[in-house]
């Protein structure tokens, strides 16, 4: 179940510099709402970012320092969240001639004092993929 769908935007750091803040297209499920499914997940909560355009900072530079606010004004235990970036496919050059395939990545964080530090990105495993691909569909 969707819980969550809009521009998220937050304050960097700074001070009056604001160095690094920005927005993101954000979608938050939470799977544990759908009882259609019969099954216990041991990450419910999937949050799915994604970069608006060149005036923002990019989500995969802010990633620890975005997903530390989501789970503070969403109230989510981090350990129940999987967090994922999604990257549209894109076409560059004179005619559009040169193509980047859309990407998914998880993005596994350390945990310290309720903030992610240490992002590690992999590819979305396939038996996953399928599901994301749904959840991003109209974006």
């Amino acid at each position: 179940m969707m819980i969550y769908d809009d521009i998220f935007s937050w304050d960097g750091w700074g001070g009056k510099l604001r160095l690094a803040s920005g927005k993101c297209k954000l979608r938050i499920y939470d799977e544990s709402r759908d009882q259609s499914s019969g099954s216990v997940l041991l990450r419910p909560i999937v949050v799915i970012s994604k970069d608006i355009g060149k005036e923002s900072m990019s989500i995969r530079s802010c990633s620890g320092h975005i997903a530390t606010l989501v789970t503070q004004r969403f109230g989510i235990d981090p350990r129940r969240m999987l967090w994922v970036e999604y990257y549209a496919a894109s076409e560059y050059g004179i005619g559009k001639v040169h193509k980047i395939p859309e990407r998914f990545d998880i993005v596994e964080f350390t945990w310290h004092d309720g903030k992610a530090i240490e992002p590690r990105w992999r590819p979305i495993s396939p038996m996953m993929l399928d599901t994301v691909r749904k959840m991003v569909a109209g974006w």
